[in-house]
């Protein structure tokens, strides 16, 4: 239900809010989409940017241990840069949340190839990566892409907009690209790929 009333005074904490209660990075368009919803009133683009830069200028302030950066194509509250060591020891305390080395391993392969089958990861990583792929699709690291066109179309997976905001970037043409990989292992694959 709309409100009765449009924020003129205090529109950028609204905007704040919704960056800080998203999940993940936000977009200008989802930003003005959830304003529109809730006050019926439309912002122009270059006031909803006018008012991110004064949140992004105010959090600047040493005051503040957590920054407002544009990643994965949208607007995110992160920790800054000083502060990260002690972030680490609380990522190592939640070891269950971490990546295991074989999750990286089909993380980095999926990334650098942009799109790719499973039996393109197995090939490449020489065993069978049913587990790991469906850990990192739980993770919503990565996400469908569609069929291959080969035969038996089998699926392929790309990485998602949570993986951009994980690892802080904007969209994937900001992905290292690494040197092609020779496949020098297939016969540790099982022939029960999709």
């Amino acid at each position: 239900m709309p409100i009765n009333f449009t924020p003129l005074d205090n529109i950028e904490q609204f905007i704040e809010a919704l960056i800080f209660a998203s999940d993940q990075s936000i977009s200008k368009t989802e930003i003005t989409n959830c304003l529109h919803g809730t006050f019926e009133v439309t912002y122009p683009d270059d006031e909803i940017e006018e008012l991110l830069r004064n949140i992004m200028a105010r959090y600047q302030s040493d005051d503040f241990a957590i920054q407002l950066i544009n990643t994965g194509g949208g607007y995110q509250f992160l920790t800054k840069p000083i502060y990260y060591p002690i972030i680490n020891q609380l990522q190592t305390q939640q070891a269950k949340r971490k990546l295991s080395q074989a999750g990286l391993e089909t993380l980095a392969i999926i990334a650098s190839k942009k799109t790719v089958t499973k039996l393109e990861i197995e090939q490449i990583r020489g065993v069978n990566s049913d587990y790991t792929v469906q850990k990192l699709l739980e993770k919503e690291l990565i996400q469908l892409a569609g069929k291959a066109d080969q035969p038996g179309k089998p699926i392929m997976y790309c990485v998602s907009k949570k993986f951009l905001d994980y690892f802080g970037l904007n969209s994937t043409t900001d992905i290292p690209i690494l040197k092609d990989v020779e496949i020098t292992n297939t016969s540790a694959i099982g022939k029960n790929n999709e």
